[in-house]
């Protein structure tokens, strides 16, 4: 049975917790910055962290990609843009431990050679950024941002800036272009933003769970963290899990936990229920099946089962759950949120919505099926960005795995479950 590592959730039951009091001093920081910036890159590429954002690229790697010696600015960017549906992980690590992320942030600007920092928070969460700003300005009073930290000649100014609220911002390149000012769109690559991204300048643009990962690697080593999760997909993440389970919620574990593992620590389905179906990652990712209950969480073995790790937002569906209607919940969500830059997505999403709407009415045939699939095969891999590959994830994967259910909307001319029967309200039903 694997156990929950608690370390970036390790003082969440804390009153005091996003305080500097309840944190502590940054002494993973006033280390680093008494080694080589290329030493803790390397730490980091030793320590085999991966992404946390979803696409899981080593985080070590990325800042290596930065060209040293250029005469140009450095810049580094935290997305902290978390909108997609089931992801909710880097808010409530904000807001129990926003220090983590700052001490983060100083560690890799330091490595990356960057004197000036941004954490992009998505607007709708006022709450959120008022507390990442809180603890920015704890930093700032302590000495541990702004000129000379902790006298080591190193300078960082850090930013927190706030999002218009647009889901397209979440892919890196439109982030930047929020951030300059411009509408959210995302950019053609090459250059990559390693290149030219902020202010076309080399840029590191990193998740807010793998900056605030990095502290624990630098004052534990590359070892330490390298020792948890399996031999590709190492360390620790959060999962978290919601829907239909006894005690929803953030998991921190190590990589490569079954979601069966995990349903075990949170009491189970519902009572009364069992799993009908789930996302490992988000809803752009292929839904999984009660099939998949041992599939190991990892990057590796999530992909070989047909679906992608991501975020590890595992939302939790059980019988009472309309398959048709979820994925097209997800639909008018993907539709609404297309930047239109492109027309594969801005056309593809708001046919599948319309497609899909019939369906869910029961005013549909089966070849409503084939031209639901066409539709997102047109759109994945010729979108401009992975949002209208991420759209097609749930239409593609819940027609294999429940094609019976959308025909038995067709055969009764309507939905065969009852809305309510899924809400709170209707647990008992």
């Amino acid at each position: 049975m694997t156990t929950l590592t608690p370390v970036l959730t390790a003082n969440w039951d804390r009153a005091d917790s996003f305080t500097l009091q309840g944190y502590g001093e940054y002494t993973a920081a006033k280390k680093a910055l008494g080694m080589d910036p290329d030493a803790i890159i390397k730490a980091v590429k030793d320590s085999g962290l991966r992404g946390r954002g979803g696409a899981g690229f080593p985080t070590g790697m990325k800042w290596g990609f930065i060209p040293q010696g250029d005469g140009k600015a450095h810049y580094l960017v935290v997305n902290a843009d978390e909108s997609e549906p089931g992801t909710c992980k880097d808010i409530p690590l904000m807001m129990a431990n926003p220090h983590s992320l700052v001490e983060g942030v100083i560690i890799t600007a330091y490595a990356i050679r960057a004197n000036q920092a941004f954490i992009y928070v998505r607007g709708e969460v006022l709450h959120v950024i008022r507390r990442v700003q809180a603890a920015v300005r704890e930093a700032y009073e302590k000495g541990y941002l702004g000129t000379n930290i902790f006298g080591s000649g190193y300078d960082l100014e850090l930013i927190v800036h706030s999002g218009a609220g647009a889901y397209i911002c979440g892919e890196e390149t439109a982030l930047l272009d929020s951030l300059e000012g411009y509408r959210g769109q995302p950019r053609l690559k090459p250059p990559f933003p390693a290149v030219a991204g902020l202010y076309a300048c080399p840029t590191v643009i990193n998740n807010v769970e793998s900056v605030a990962s990095v502290p624990s690697i630098i004052g534990n080593g590359a070892d330490w963290f390298a020792s948890m999760g399996t031999e590709k997909s190492k360390g620790f993440g959060i999962f978290s899990l919601s829907g239909h389970v006894t005690r929803p919620g953030q998991y921190e574990a190590p990589l490569g936990i079954t979601l069966r593992e995990l349903l075990d620590m949170a009491g189970g389905i519902r009572a009364g229920h069992r799993l009908k179906f789930w996302t490992p990652g988000g809803s752009s990712t292929p839904i999984f099946t009660d099939e998949h209950l041992d599939v190991p969480l990892d990057f590796e073995s999530v992909g070989a089962k047909g679906s992608m790790l991501g975020t590890r937002a595992l939302q939790i569906f059980d019988e009472t759950t309309c398959v048709v209607r979820a994925v097209l919940r997800w639909t008018e969500f993907y539709a609404h949120e297309s930047c239109g830059k492109c027309t594969p997505c801005r056309e593809g999403t708001y046919w599948l919505k319309q497609v899909l709407k019939r369906l869910e009415k029961g005013q549909g045939t089966e070849e409503d099926l084939t031209t639901i699939t066409d539709i997102a095969d047109n759109i994945l891999g010729r979108s401009f960005c992975a949002l209208g590959d991420g759209a097609t994830s749930p239409i593609h994967s819940s027609v294999k795995h429940f094609r019976d259910e959308y025909l038995k909307h067709f055969e009764i001319g309507g939905c065969p479950f009852d809305r309510a029967a899924s809400t709170v309200w209707g647990a008992s039903a």
